[in-house]
C-alpha cells in the first residue's frame, strides 16, 4: 500500500489533485476538507493516502492529514454500504472532529444534513461507529489521533468517565460536562455536571 506521496502541486480541483512525484504525476481523489487546506500549485505537498484497487480501475485518495484519512478508511472498513464515494462525501460535508462528536452524541440530524448522506445512512454510521469513536474526540480540543490532552482536556474526560461509571449514558455526560466546562477541580467539574443531569 501507498501510505504518502510528497511531491510538487501540479494541478488542483475541488475533487482532485495532480501531485508529482520524480517525474511522475499522480492524480488523487480528495475531499473539500483537505482542498480547502491545499497551498498554491508549484509547491510542494504531503498527502497520506489509500488505494483502491478494482477490476476496473486503481483509485488514489489523498487526505492532507492522517485523521482525514484514518476516519475515511474507518467509515469505508466499517459500515456497511458505505463506499469511498460516500466517505469522501462525509468528509466534504464535515471535519473529522466535527463527524467523531456527531457519531458520539448520536446526531442523526447533523449527518443527515451532509450532501449524499440519508437519514437511514446516517443511523447507520452512528450505530457501527458509536463504539468506535473516541472519547476525547466528543470533547471541544479532543481527537483521537491529537498530541496527548493537556491538563485541562484530561480533567473533562476525566469528568465524562466519572459520570459513565455512575450510570449515566456517555452522550448525555458528554453535553452535562461541555455545558459546565472545566472547573477548578475534577470534582467539582463532576458536581456542577450532575446538577446539569
Amino acid at each position: 500500500m501507498i501510505a504518502f506521496l510528497k511531491g510538487t502541486l501540479m494541478d488542483v480541483l475541488p475533487n482532485k489533485v495532480i501531485l508529482e512525484v520524480r517525474d511522475i504525476g499522480y492524480e488523487l481523489l480528495i475531499p473539500l476538507s483537505t482542498f480547502d487546506r491545499l497551498p498554491q500549485p508549484g509547491q510542494n505537498l504531503l498527502l497520506h493516502t489509500y488505494l483502491q484497487v478494482r477490476e476496473d480501475a486503481h483509485l488514489l485518495y489523498g487526505f492532507f492529514s492522517r485523521q482525514e484519512r484514518d476516519l475515511f478508511l474507518l467509515l469505508i472498513n466499517t459500515v456497511s454500504g458505505v463506499g469511498p464515494k460516500l466517505a469522501l462525501a462525509v468528509l466534504s460535508g464535515c471535519s473529522p472532529d466535527q463527524f467523531q462528536s456527531a457519531v458520539a452524541l448520536q446526531d442523526v440530524a447533523y449527518l443527515s444534513k451532509i450532501k449524499g448522506l440519508g437519514k437511514k445512512t446516517a443511523e447507520r454510521i452512528v450505530l457501527e461507529l458509536k463504539d468506535k469513536v473516541g472519547l476525547t474526540a466528543t470533547l471541544p480540543g479532543g481527537s483521537p489521533s491529537s498530541a496527548p490532552a493537556d491538563a485541562g482536556q484530561k480533567q473533562l474526560n476525566d469528568a465524562v468517565l466519572a459520570l459513565i461509571a455512575l450510570g449515566y449514558k456517555q452522550p448525555d455526560a458528554i453535553k452535562a460536562v461541555t455545558s459546565v466546562g472545566g472547573k477548578a477541580s475534577l470534582e467539582e467539574t463532576v458536581r456542577e455536571a450532575l446538577k446539569a443531569l
